[in-house]
């Protein structure tokens, strides 16, 4: 999702020395102090999905910024507290911000940021922050609106499938969003979620794809997952799909219709400028596509170009605040009213949301 933000200038401090013996000045100029950065992530860079964007964030860092090192210690389980917060704890000790990349990596990066009040710290997809220690994410799911619109377009059989990862209100708010998205387009459709209680697992989210195709009859795999399983497993069934995190169209070419990508890049290189600045200041960030963070991939060649302008129609609506993408009338799954007309979803209960709007179907327990 693209930020655009103000440059911040550093300036190199020069000592000047007077020569003993010559009538001349020498400056010797003082190394200017490098910031150092570091990332932990929950899966290897290499990912293809989650983990490799925010590590092309970090590569624009080091592209950009000068007087800057960067490192990142992969593979790291969100689900496991005591390696979480050795990792956590590992870089703070090395560095001037840390940036931690995965929902459970939030108590553990609370517990580090109280013994390590120097440094800084920001946890992407929280609600805990500090002093020095922010939450940061985005609305990601204003990009899955988008994609739902595609995938409402595309579809014959008015049958999706979501493979999903954990009943969170992150989850939801997507599969609500792409949902609400589809159906602004095309009122038949119905969304099927299978649940694999997964981050990072291609085989859970493989066979939760095959389930949802074979079983439910879908004919577009869309997910919230950090890998490309669900695409391949889309493109093996030769049905279409709906790619995550970065753009998979090259996964798997004439599968995927489009992608809901994030760009952490921008906001990375700000925050690293303002610890050079001095200007760090302990405020949270959520995003959207008015600045960025959350943006398309790719458009597949089989996506007419009718579709394509009614998606840039949305997108410049949702980016200028004319579209709110969770304004009523919404229903919920069970068909009580959740919306009315006028109204919308404010950001508290969007930032807790676990139900399913209208048109969802959940094929598996959610726990």
């Amino acid at each position: 999702m693209n930020h655009r933000w103000g440059l911040l200038s550093f300036v190199a401090m020069l000592m000047v020395a007077g020569s003993a013996g010559c009538g001349d000045d020498e400056k010797d100029a003082t190394p200017a102090k490098v910031t150092k950065a570091a990332w932990i992530y929950i899966s290897e860079i290499g990912d293809g999905g989650w983990t490799y964007a925010h590590n092309q964030g970090r590569l624009q860092v080091e592209a950009e910024l000068e007087n800057v090192t960067t490192t990142y210690i992969e593979n790291i389980n969100d689900g496991d507290a005591v390696a979480s917060e050795a990792a956590i704890r590992e870089a703070a000790a090395k560095n001037d911000i840390v940036f931690t990349t995965s929902f459970g990596y939030m108590n553990p990066t609370a517990t580090v940021a109280a013994d390590f009040p120097n440094v800084r710290f920001e946890h992407c997809s929280g609600y805990l922050s500090g002093a020095n220690f922010i939450n940061y994410f985005g609305r990601i799911e204003q990009a899955r609106y988008l994609t739902g619109i595609v995938a409402g377009r595309m579809t014959t059989a008015n049958k999706i499938g979501y493979v999903a990862a954990f009943p969170l209100p992150e989850v939801f708010r997507g599969i609500n969003a792409f949902t609400l998205g589809a159906q602004s387009v095309n009122p038949d459709v119905e969304v099927y979620v299978y649940w694999t209680k997964t981050w990072y697992g291609p085989t859970e989210e493989s066979a939760g794809a095959n389930a949802l195709i074979t079983d439910q009859g879908v004919d577009i795999i869309a997910q919230h997952q950090d890998t490309t399983a669900p695409i391949l497993a889309a493109r093996d069934a030769g049905i279409y799909a709906i790619g995550y995190d970065t753009d998979m169209s090259a996964a798997a070419p004439g599968t995927v219709l489009t992608s809901a990508i994030w760009h952490w890049g921008p906001y990375y290189a700000k925050r690293v400028r303002a610890v050079q600045g001095g200007t760090w200041t302990s405020e949270n960030y959520w995003g959207g596509l008015h600045d960025g963070i959350a943006g398309l991939g790719l458009f597949g060649a089989m996506v007419t170009e009718s579709v394509r302008a009614e998606v840039g129609t949305a997108q410049a609506a949702i980016a200028d605040g004319t579209l709110n993408i969770f304004a009523g009338p919404i229903s919920k799954a069970d068909g009580s009213t959740w919306v009315a007309v006028g109204a919308a979803i404010p950001d508290a209960e969007q930032l807790s949301m676990t139900d399913a709007v209208m048109g969802v179907t959940e094929v598996n327990a959610r726990e």
